[in-house]
């Protein structure tokens, strides 16, 4: 019973996007290709390191949106679920079309995550993530995010090796200013990314997802095919 207790919550957080509303992207359907590691320093070290490297694409390939290498280095007290992170991402900014114009972004990073077995056969896991934004002729910002990701695995009960599995995660964005100079503004509400994919754990540390993410904001929406690769050294 306690499984199916979260059961109403998850339609109600999955559904909020569908209720923002917001114009499809015109252009093709996008495209992102990720791959995320994880390691500790030693085998039972409380200190590691996390990263991804990101490229995103306003098409399927070849029209660059982002390029994005982050990393940061994780602290995980003693008998607590915590990974605590402090880290930077170096992100290139492209232009849709056939303009090879892009913009460099700096950011620094702090988060929060925790993971909390929901029921037998569903893991979650939360993030919070405090952002600083330097980007170019631009101000300086902000940047608020809460992530939530559930894994529930198909073909067993636990996710292990050979484990295929259903991956779904909802994240909402807040922007900390509204103004970020020459008189522009953005909304308080900067951005909603809602997930889903099918996952497979080729063995222990090593593991594959493919699906799609449905990003929207206040006016804008745009779908993205999303290939990632997820490696614990």
């Amino acid at each position: 019973m306690k499984k199916y207790f979260y059961i109403p919550i998850l339609i109600l957080l999955f559904s909020f996007p569908s209720s923002i509303q917001s114009q499809t992207d015109p252009d093709e359907m996008g495209a992102w290709y990720l791959y995320v590691f994880n390691t500790r320093f030693k085998k039972d070290s409380l200190w590691g390191i996390q990263g991804d490297i990101q490229h995103r694409n306003f098409n399927i390939i070849g029209d660059l949106q982002q390029l994005l290498i982050r990393g940061g280095i994780t602290y995980m007290p003693r008998e607590s679920p915590l990974k605590l992170t402090f880290g930077y991402a170096h992100i290139t900014n492209g232009t849709a079309g056939d303009s090879k114009e892009s913009k460099i972004e700096h950011r620094f990073y702090q988060e929060t995550s925790f993971p909390i077995k929901l029921g037998k056969g569903l893991y979650s896991n939360h993030r919070f993530r405090y952002e600083m934004r330097i980007m170019e002729n631009q101000d300086f910002t902000t940047r608020y995010r809460y992530g939530l990701f559930l894994n529930i695995p198909l073909n067993k009960i636990v996710i292990e090796p050979k484990t295929l599995y259903l991956s779904l995660y909802d994240e909402i964005f807040i922007n900390g200013q509204r103004k970020i100079g020459d008189g522009k503004t953005v909304p308080f509400f900067g951005l909603n990314r809602l997930y889903g994919a099918f996952g497979y754990v080729f063995r222990k540390g090593l593991k594959m997802q493919f699906g799609m993410m449905r990003q929207t904001n206040n006016n804008f929406g745009k779908n993205q095919l999303q290939l990632s690769l997820h490696h614990t050294l």
